[in-house]
């Protein structure tokens, strides 16, 4: 067995501690990664694979990089998925007795980071864990950098909405789903970088009770609401980070369960729909709700206010409350101002309190804590008037926050006394504390200067002495104090100067008298140091103590920031405060699409537009050409539940929103090219999964079911969709569609209504007025539309001469929606023969219509493809206009 070096053996050792983890070793300037760990990082990151010469048989690949562009690569490996464990050194290499004394400091996955570099400052970042048992599982998350922990259980069945609804970065997995690999697929898909499998005795529930108890120190874990499966799924995350990650855990000091039926439902096509975070053009922020009603103030205010949007509230008085909060804000423009102008330029509470508990806040950090909460007594005290004033009785959540913002005036002097007002970001080079807070520092701070004081006028005699007027005095880490004299007054050293270095200007040396006070400088000024960091851990730990106010407090300024947000944009584009009704109602008079009101041009106004649905009105068929603003319609009655029910303000002058529980928006043409997914099987796919969720308090917005196929067959598809949201599910329904003949449905069924957008055609031009009005539309301007997108005039000629054919036929066709609805009765004439299997009466307007277009075909000039489109077209109305003999 050879005998390994000892940088070797300390290698194998670290490694050995955490197996699954990339480990970056550190020697001297860079971070160096050996064996199968330098070969995936030279893979990933595009680094040289070189060799290493350990010991004679001991050659081992190897790669690194610069330390100082760690959190580069490293952002690079997590993002890939990799865990990344950073081994630096613990000691200074000076004053190392041999091999110096090194150890992991971090450990890194993407779900657990707490570093800016690594965080978007506006999205959470979820670590996830999954517990299943049967038809049901617990699910659990914490956004490690805020301390935001919160699990559920729900059916398997509703799992994959709610995944693709908080996107984790991090997912932890029993064996058993981990070896699910369409289910792993389906997780990679969401954008989750890291899988993380852990043993199966982990979600025991003996286990996590242990776990939770452990760590919460509570007797019993019934105060984390009823969601046991989701307790053991919160107790995994808490394994895990306990046996991977090196950092206290003390900002996670509370663990909180909800439930699904208390949010409005959206499932993934609903919130893609109506680009929510994100738009479908080019997935920016730009031009989403999102982006539209974030005024918010602060970083921890804009993530707070994204997961409102995407998860909105279903139960009234929580709703009414929100509502009530903004009301008070935008009817008092001075409190709103005064509480936006405290919040600005507040830094991320959140995160502050995040890593403050977690033991990796810097001197910065706890500045940036103190200015932060200098302002909240002036916010407090403002809330506070408002809560003794008039129309105090309607201040809603504002009572409740007020309550919950802690001034922490201790932690505030506490930083103001220690801290100077700007330290420096190491914590290891002095600098951090005030002068006065600790009378040993000052003693140690007082002799480094004296040392100092003498450096400076040994230097001013020395040159004095030798007539070196360029004489200096320096200092380094590798020859400590020394003399620095040019080549050009070497003959002037006297003779008690100790040669110690040449450089290329010169030389350096040490003079006994010089060497006599470097110990007692240098050791006054590395006591100081280390006395200055023991202090500030000190400073931090006292404030660690104080995290559930803070953090309390932190929420509450977040929820603030949300509403004094959405009261901005309510009072700036005058939005209404929305009614709440239990009955399946929804009223919009004057409504409009927030986000494409604010991307017109200043002289293009909005054309608003009512609608109203109810248990006597609850199908909408609206119909009208392209480009009348038909989608835009749809979307903006859609949004206007939502934003009601996240507790904004609509943009409507005025709004009755009866409760719903699940939004579904079916809209556009997508394929799924990857799975062999069509547009018509995704189009049906979506419709399908509305007809089986939707319920009588649900809100069905449909664009263009049925127009991924043929004719007829889309046709009968779209009616019988539309009947049965109308007959059986009874859901509040906006129907949208090309297919004219539906407008029969607005007389066949009771409680639907045909709506079209207004038109108006001048000399040959087609003006669209944006407007809705009663009874359905006829016609669908595609030609038009066509014209504008820049078609070539003799293709659209040509599509005008099969337009004016196809509607001559179609007007000696019985109606189909007509046949759906009336189920006519066989043909009562004699038939005739025209085959083997057919049989039309004689005098069947169907043949003589064929017969009448085959006489005025220009067979000259028809092509190959037209005329088989034609027979084809024939046979088609032969077969279904004939009877089977």
């Amino acid at each position: 067995m050879p005998k390994h070096p000892p940088m070797y053996r300390q290698y194998r050792q670290l490694k050995a501690e955490h197996p699954n983890a990339l480990l970056l070793y550190r020697l001297g300037d860079f971070y160096e990664l050996f064996e199968e760990d330098a070969e995936i990082a030279a893979r990933e990151l595009g680094l040289t694979l070189t060799r290493r010469r350990f010991s004679k048989d001991l050659h081992l690949p190897m790669a690194g990089f610069p330390y100082r562009y760690a959190n580069r690569y490293i952002a690079r490996l997590i993002g890939k998925g990799y865990m990344v464990a950073v081994a630096d050194q613990l000691e200074d290499s000076r004053q190392a007795k041999g091999l110096v004394k090194r150890g992991v400091v971090r450990v890194v996955t993407s779900g657990t980071v707490m570093e800016h570099p690594f965080l978007k400052e506006t999205a959470d970042n979820f670590l996830l864990a999954l517990a299943p048992q049967g038809e049901t599982v617990g699910l659990a998350f914490v956004d490690l950098s805020t301390g935001n922990f919160q699990c559920t259980q729900l059916p398997r069945a509703d799992l994959p909405e709610e995944l693709a609804h908080l996107r984790p970065s991090e997912v932890l997995l029993p064996p058993a789903l981990h070896a699910d690999a369409p289910f792993c697929q389906s997780l990679r898909e969401l954008g989750v970088a890291r899988l993380s499998p852990l043993d199966e005795a982990v979600f025991s529930p003996q286990a996590a009770r242990r776990t939770l108890q452990a760590h919460f120190g509570v007797a019993s874990t019934e105060a984390f609401g009823d969601a046991p499966l989701g307790h053991i799924a919160a107790a995994a995350i808490l394994h895990y980070l306990k046996t991977n990650h090196l950092a206290e855990l003390s900002h996670l000091t509370t663990l909180s369960a909800y439930h699904l039926p208390d949010y409005l439902a959206l499932d993934t096509v609903t919130r893609r729909n109506l680009e929510l975070t994100r738009t479908l053009r080019d997935g920016n922020r730009r031009g989403s709700l999102w982006h539209t009603l974030d005024e918010t103030q602060t970083r921890m205010g804009a993530r707070l206010l994204r997961r409102w949007i995407l998860q909105p509230l279903a139960h009234r008085p929580a709703i009414q409350s929100r509502l009530d909060a903004v009301e008070t804000l935008v009817g008092d423009a001075f409190l709103r101002h005064d509480v936006r102008a405290a919040l600005r330029g507040m830094y991320d509470l959140e995160r502050l309190a995040g890593r403050i508990g977690y033991g990796n806040a810097n001197a910065r950090d706890l500045v940036n804590l103190k200015n932060t909460l200098s302002r909240v007594p002036a916010i407090k005290a403002a809330l506070a008037t408002k809560m003794t004033g008039d129309g105090a009785e309607g201040v809603g959540a504002l009572a409740d926050l007020q309550t919950r913002l802690h001034p922490l005036t201790d932690i505030v002097d506490l930083v103001n006394r220690a801290l100077v007002d700007e330290p420096p970001i190491l914590l290891t080079e002095g600098g951090l504390i005030k002068p006065g807070f600790n009378p040993q520092l000052d003693a140690l701070r007082q002799t480094a200067q004296s040392g100092r004081d003498w450096l400076t006028e040994y230097e001013a005699a020395e040159r004095e002495r030798t007539g070196i007027k360029n004489l200096r005095v320096k200092y380094n880490q590798v020859f400590g104090f020394f003399i620095e004299v040019t080549k050009s007054n070497l003959s002037r050293v006297p003779a008690d100067y100790e040669r110690r270095a040449t450089i290329a200007s010169g030389e350096r040396f040490i003079t006994p008298q010089l060497k006599a006070r470097e110990s007692e400088i240098l050791t006054a000024e590395e006591n100081a140091n280390s006395l200055e960091y023991d202090l500030f851990a000190e400073v931090r730990q006292t404030i660690a103590r104080r995290l559930p106010p803070l953090q309390e407090t932190a929420r509450a300024l977040a929820q603030l920031d949300a509403l004094a947000s959405l009261a901005e944009v309510a009072a700036l584009r005058g939005y209404a405060k929305p009614r709440l009704a239990d009955s399946p109602l929804l009223r919009l008079r004057e409504g409009r699409h927030p986000v494409v009101e604010q991307h017109l041009p200043d002289e293009t106004p909005f054309v608003p537009n009512d609608c109203e649905l109810s248990p006597d009105r609850r199908l909408i068929v609206l119909t009208g050409p392209n480009m009348s603003g038909k989608s835009v319609y749809l979307r903006q009655v859609a949004l206007a539940v939502l934003m009601a029910q996240m507790g904004s303000f609509v943009a409507a002058a005025e709004a009755e929103i009866g409760l719903t529980d699940r939004l579904f928006v079916r809209a556009g043409a997508s394929d799924d090219i990857s799975q062999g997914r069509s547009t018509f099987l995704v189009e049906m796919s979506e419709t399908a999964h509305i007809l089986r969720h939707a319920t009588e308090r649900s809100l069905v917005v449909l664009d263009e079911v049925g127009r991924g196929t043929s004719t007829y067959d889309g046709l009968s598809l779209a009616w019988a969709v539309a009947e049965e949201v109308h007959q059986t599910v009874r859901a509040r329904c906006l129907f949208a569609t090309h297919f004219h003949e539906l407008t029969a449905l607005g007389d066949a069924l009771p409680a639907a209504a045909n709506f079209s957008m207004a038109v108006r055609e001048e000399g040959g031009e087609v003006l669209f007025l944006r407007r809705l009005v009663p009874g359905g539309s006829d016609r669908s301007y595609g030609i038009h539309v066509a014209r504008l997108a820049g078609l070539p005039t003799r293709v659209l000629e040509k599509a005008r001469q099969i337009l004016a054919s196809l509607e001559g036929d179609a007007a000696s066709l019985p109606c189909p929606a007509t046949a759906l609805a009336e189920a006519p009765t066989p043909y009562a004439a004699e038939p005739r023969s025209l085959g083997d299997d057919l049989l039309l009466p004689a005098d069947d307007p169907l043949v003589w219509s064929i017969l009448r277009e085959l006489y005025r075909l220009d067979i000259a000039n028809l092509t190959p493809l037209e005329a088989l489109i034609r027979l084809n077209a024939w046979q088609q109305q032969l077969k279904r206009g004939g009877t089977s003999s």
